[in-house]
């Protein structure tokens, strides 16, 4: 049995099924997408990624888990192509570490650094009113963290490779 060692974790601003959540990485991903519910690791393909999906509440009511996903491949830009076919927008973790700072991918495939609220539930972190990360607001504008990230306030990235770091 292979052990993942890699998860990559975003929401959905619209409560999605599982199955047609997977059924759209899997056209995204161009390798098996296999529910949690139903993976058997001895009859798992040696490439097939593993998704749990559940719901919560929020703006980003639809929470996603990728378990061992393809090395050298973006989340972020597997986010964006997602929300792209999806039709909706989707929240990523940018590289602040801060709870309330995400990347916000939009059904055109933008990808921008915006801020949440987020609120702990008994089905995990709800998020909800997202707003961009832009020096037009002075909290952005005089953070550190805000200003240090790779996705610094105002950095909007239109519709990203795949292979993109």
């Amino acid at each position: 049995m292979r052990t993942p060692t890699v998860i990559w974790t975003w929401s959905v601003d619209a409560r999605i099924h599982p199955a047609r959540l997977c059924a759209v990485l899997e056209s995204v991903l161009a390798r098996p997408v296999v529910p949690l519910g139903v993976a058997d690791p001895a009859r798992l393909p040696a490439d097939a990624v593993i998704c749990d999906v559940w719901q919560t509440s929020g703006d980003f009511p639809t929470i996603v888990e990728c378990y061992g996903p393809p090395a050298g491949v973006s989340e972020a830009s597997v986010v964006a192509a997602l929300a792209r076919r999806l039709g909706h927008r989707c929240l990523v973790a940018d590289d602040t570490l801060n709870p309330g700072r995400h990347l916000l991918a939009t059904p055109d495939g933008t990808l921008r650094p915006a801020h949440v609220d987020v609120a702990d539930t008994d089905d995990g972190a709800a998020h909800s009113n997202a707003r961009p990360c832009t020096i037009a607001t002075q909290r952005c504008r005089e953070s550190e963290e805000c200003r240090q990230s790779r996705w610094e306030p105002d950095h909007v990235i239109a519709a990203p490779d795949l292979t993109a770091a």
